[in-house]
């Protein structure tokens, strides 16, 4: 599948055949509907797969300094969320509910550093 950018309620997504709630063509499940930022260049992917298809560079997690900034974006309801707040909201936006994918957070160590 071709790269792209999609906007997900006004944040430019890029990735793989990515959909309006930023599933991919890496996942796509129901569930499947947040983006992570990446501090290499300060854009939003779905996954890491995505990235490194078509960033044309080395990812670099979101930094322990920095995650009082937006970080995560949950592909329902375009609502940007801190490391701390998606690593504890158990699964489901803050905002508007939506699931996401609990296996997520078992990649966590590729998007974000350690905490310690």
């Amino acid at each position: 599948m071709e790269a792209h950018t999609v906007l997900v309620h006004g944040v430019p997504v890029r990735g793989v055949g990515v959909d309006p709630e930023t599933r991919c063509a890496h996942y796509h499940s129901p569930v499947d509907v947040i983006a992570l930022r990446f501090a290499c260049c300060d854009t939003f992917y779905p996954c890491h797969l995505c990235h490194d298809a078509v960033a044309g560079h080395p990812a670099r997690r979101w930094p322990r300094d920095r995650f009082d900034e937006p970080a995560v974006l949950c592909g329902v309801c375009g609502h940007r969320m801190t490391v701390p707040e998606y690593l504890g909201c158990d699964s489901r936006c803050p905002r508007c509910d939506a699931a996401f994918n609990p296996g997520c957070k078992r990649h966590a160590h590729l998007y974000f550093e350690p905490s310690t």
